[in-house]
């Protein structure tokens, strides 16, 4: 298993952020993922607009990941309407 930062940015509304995490978390237990640390970044500008948003709720997690289950929760990922972007860093 690698040592991951999955960096996920919800909407600011937050009935749509409660959703997303809620999913987010559900995809990851699904997949076999631990999550080691989770810390809530707060709402920021994004760089460029995403869905029709210029800001978001940015979430870090430092997760311990199989790496063929990365591409499962990168599809996974696609089909949640509550995430306006994600990206996972590997960590050495």
């Amino acid at each position: 298993m690698n040592q991951y930062e999955l960096t996920v940015i919800f909407p600011l509304e937050e009935d749509l952020h409660k959703a997303g995490r809620e999913q987010l978390l559900n995809d990851l237990g699904a997949n076999g993922v631990e999550i080691e640390k989770t810390d809530e970044l707060g709402d920021k500008d994004l760089a460029y607009e995403v869905k029709k948003r210029r800001r978001g709720k940015y979430a870090l997690f430092t997760i311990k990941l199989a790496p063929e289950k990365q591409a499962t929760l990168d599809r996974v990922f696609k089909l949640n309407e509550n995430l306006l972007k994600y990206f996972f860093i590997r960590i050495r």
